[in-house]
């Protein structure tokens, strides 16, 4: 007969996992909402991929999307810029709100929406352009600047607030692709940061990376988060701990648990986040 002490992890099954994870726990809604999501259910073509979800962003906070592979964490993320427009048989359901603008609204333009609802994608992706023409590029197109001294300061505020002028303002007009991966990582963020947007989202940004580029991208993070409200996608449930106020934790396309951060890995509020936190399954 087999102890508590010496039984085999839990498996816990996907039919199990839906029973029990009917209704959020946990603090998913806050007072100062810069984002307000409910009842969002999303498809691709006739499968469902995110149930019914209802979640807030604070102004200002770091909130961090954790769960196993295909949980729904990035779906649910690229519905906060409509980002899912791009995939034909996607349809998104629900009131996405950001601050009084909903933004599934059919007149909003996409266009202005993703200026200030940046983002920030797994794998580095510098355009085919100077350093400098990177960071200009959004600028320019939303009319930011009428001058060039304009342009050249908000390209090196904007370096500078990715922490990357240092390292490349000697080397404004190389290109971009010719940095190395953490340093195309904070160019992909310094290019989000030209058109001053509100809500950075990221999607794995340092899944690419190694630990002392993923280290900087982190610090950074924090550094961020006093001026814009961050939501981010990530497999490393260290860096959540590291980087995030509270904690997001998906399963089966449903939002199971927000709470956090620290009480999401120390005493979390459902059985499915602890199962997954201390790697019974996942």
């Amino acid at each position: 007969m087999t102890t508590a002490a010496t039984q085999a992890p839990m498996n816990i099954s996907e039919h199990t996992a839906q029973a029990h994870a009917d209704k959020t726990v946990g603090e998913p809604l806050v007072k100062n909402a810069k984002m307000s999501m409910r009842g969002v259910n999303v498809f691709y073509a006739d499968k469902q991929a995110i149930y019914g979800v209802d979640l807030d962003i604070g102004r200002n906070e770091v909130i961090a999307m954790i769960g196993p592979s295909g949980c729904g964490k990035s779906t649910f993320l690229r519905c906060l810029n409509r980002m899912n427009d791009t995939i034909d048989i996607c349809r998104v359901e629900g009131k996405l709100m950001l601050e009084n603008q909903d933004i599934y609204d059919p007149s909003l333009d996409v266009v202005p929406l993703r200026a200030r609802v940046g983002m920030v994608f797994q794998k580095p992706n510098p355009f085919p352009k100077s350093i400098y023409d990177n960071v200009a590029y959004g600028p320019r197109i939303h009319g930011l600047a009428s001058r060039r001294t304009e342009l050249d300061e908000i390209v090196e505020t904007s370096l500078r607030k990715a922490g990357l002028w240092d390292e490349v303002k000697d080397r404004l007009h190389g290109p971009g692709t010719g940095l190395s991966g953490g340093q195309q990582q904070r160019l992909c963020i310094a290019r989000t940061i030209a058109v001053s947007p509100e809500v950075i989202l990221m999607d794995e940004p340092c899944s690419a990376l190694d630990p002392i580029a993923t280290a900087k991208i982190e610090e950074l993070i924090a550094e961020l988060s006093e001026n814009y409200t961050i939501a981010i996608v990530t497999h490393s449930m260290q860096q959540a701990a590291r980087v995030s106020h509270r904690t997001a934790y998906f399963h089966l396309g449903k939002l199971i648990e927000v709470n956090d951060t620290e009480k999401v890995f120390t005493n979390p509020d459902h059985d499915l986040t602890e199962a997954y936190i201390t790697g019974r399954f996942g």
